[in-house]
């Protein structure tokens, strides 16, 4: 509750900032109309009537001309707000009003508050922080040129922008090169090609390699990006397999003779378990979905530490798609667990178990009357969970948004994630029967338990601000980015749009009423100024006339 006041008090303070900024804006040019359009001195004591009398002798032409620039100034003021927002996500008069003016009006940068007990706190948000903004390798990416090529060739959209495949080229020259590779001809050719930018060059560089000798990292780059189907990749990574196993054999005898055939074994690792992995991911997509889960297991078994790969998220999709249901939670025991980092694969897939137990029978009407069974509220608590993670799957799902080919790399509790687990699991949802009413009835209540979800989580640390520009960069251009929590039109804009549809209304009531908003607009102006004319004649009262002389002539 004190944070709910907190977060109140400080979009009302910057509401009033942005208020009172406008509003000296607005004084700031009358005042310098006055003094350098209507060129009437500031001796307040013989001119307040003189202008008064200018005032008076105005006619409707100048009103309409007052009111239509008024509009005219508002609406590029809108413009220019509307387009920044969109850009960048916050107002831009917003920002510089609150930096600027805050710290005049006393304003107190949250972080400096409750100093103590602050050093072991923000230590873990910010490994937390770093933690859950750092891209991943998606688990379950497509091949590039049997599936991200052909949606290209059919579509003329790119698939995959540069940000994207620039982190892939660098995760391909960390697992798939050494030190070493220079004393090797093929490995120092293929040491260049993964840095190359045209496909066509990283190709023919792969090629070139491969008649000095058979070097699996060449197989494995054709595999990727020029076989065309799924079967051609697989047969290429079989040869690869071929090349790198007896590779990893001969590194793996000389691995202690020195840190250089150390390092030569790791690459050489790192190389085969890439292999093997996506072997087992070209037979899940040519449906040999038990061999691809006996290929799968065999790998986590013989490196059971390698676990970046995230291999478990591949089989945890194989298993659903045989509806082995208990080996699947099995496998959530092993990894569903505290100290390892989620996904939403693991949450999402916990949260479907609990729900295929009571979905076939679940009612919302039935509910409402006799309240949740204890299995219900365990499958309802479990989806809580698995939105509260990722906010941005159940639009997917739920077919509320519309899917796109998942990128190569995601941001964890971000829409990248969420797409490349809806593209994947969104069929393992349709088959359990009742299991998207259940998520289509419940999800929503999860926001009820975190109103400020960037201050304060439930069940997980509060959510990441850096997901919407992170995904921006991962997802491409034709795809509207889902923005968690939804960001409302900041005050400045609405109250410029306000603004400015009243003024244009002015000038068009003017224009077509001219007398009768002359004698609004005069009324106006005296009860404007009548305070000023109150304040100045006390004046005059109380100082002494010589003084006041001096004034006005100063």
């Amino acid at each position: 509750m004190a944070e709910a006041g907190t977060g109140f008090l400080e979009q009302l303070k910057s509401c009033i900032v942005w208020s009172w900024t406008y509003l000296w804006t607005v004084w700031f040019f009358i005042v310098l109309f006055l003094v350098y359009i209507l060129r009437v001195p500031l001796k307040i004591n013989d001119n307040l009537s003189t202008v008064s009398m200018f005032l008076n002798t105005l006619t409707p032409k100048f009103y309409v001309a007052l009111t239509g620039t008024s509009s005219l100034i508002s609406g590029l003021i809108l413009i220019f707000e509307w387009w920044y927002f969109r850009k960048y996500g916050t107002s831009f008069i917003e920002q510089v009003s609150v930096s600027h003016l805050r710290p005049l009006l006393g304003g107190v940068d949250n972080n400096s508050s409750n100093n103590s007990n602050s050093s072991n706190g923000d230590s873990d948000s910010n490994r937390q922080s770093v933690s859950e903004c750092k891209v991943w390798r998606n688990p379950l990416n497509l091949f590039r040129g049997a599936e991200y090529n052909r949606y290209t060739w059919v579509t003329g959209r790119e698939p995959l922008t540069y940000y994207d495949m620039n982190l892939s080229a660098q995760d391909h020259q960390t697992f798939f090169t050494c030190d070493t590779d220079h004393l090797r001809p093929a490995d120092a050719i293929m040491q260049k090609a993964w840095r190359e930018r045209n496909p066509q060059a990283r190709i023919s560089a792969a090629h070139e390699a491969l008649e000095i000798n058979e070097c699996a990292t060449a197989y494995i780059l054709l595999a990727e990006e020029e076989a065309t189907t799924i079967a051609e990749a697989e047969k290429l990574f079989k040869q690869a397999l071929k090349a790198g196993d007896g590779c990893y054999r001969r590194s793996q005898q000389l691995q202690h003779h020195g840190s250089q055939y150390e390092a030569q074994h790791r690459r050489d690792t790192n190389v085969l378990v890439y292999i093997k992995r996506r072997l087992a991911m070209c037979a899940r997509r040519l449906g040999r979905t038990r061999e691809a889960v006996k290929m799968m297991r065999d790998l986590m078994k013989e490196f059971p530490l390698l676990s970046m790969f995230n291999i478990h998220e591949n089989l945890l999709e194989a298993l659903l798609e045989l509806q082995a249901y208990a080996d699947v939670q099995a496998v959530l025991a092993k990894y569903d667990d505290i100290s390892l980092p989620k996904s939403a694969t693991i949450c999402y897939t916990a949260a479907l178990l609990k729900a295929r137990a009571v979905s076939d029978k679940f009612s919302p009407e039935a509910a409402s009357r006799r309240g949740l069974s204890t299995a219900e509220m365990n499958a309802v608590e479990a989806i809580h969970r698995a939105v509260e993670f990722n906010p941005h799957v159940p639009k997917y799902l739920l077919e509320m948004k519309s899917l796109i080919l998942p990128p190569e790399h995601i941001l964890k509790r971000g829409d990248s994630e969420a797409i490349a687990y809806a593209f994947f699991h969104l069929a393992h949802w349709k088959r359990v029967e009742g299991a998207l009413n259940l998520l289509h009835c419940t999800w929503e209540g999860t926001f009820r338990m975190i109103p400020y979800p960037l201050e304060k989580g439930h069940l997980f640390y509060p959510y990441p601000i850096c997901t919407e520009t992170a995904d921006r960069e991962l997802l491409p251009s034709f795809h509207e980015v889902s923005v968690y929590p939804k960001k409302e039109l900041p005050f400045f804009i609405l109250f410029t749009a306000g603004l400015c549809s009243f003024t244009a209304m002015l000038a068009l009531l003017t224009h077509q009423f001219p007398e009768l908003m002359g004698v609004f607009a005069k009324a106006f102006l005296s009860t404007l100024f009548a305070p000023l004319n109150f304040v100045m004649e006390k004046v005059e009262s109380i100082l002494p006339s010589s003084l006041w002389h001096q004034l006005t002539r100063i």
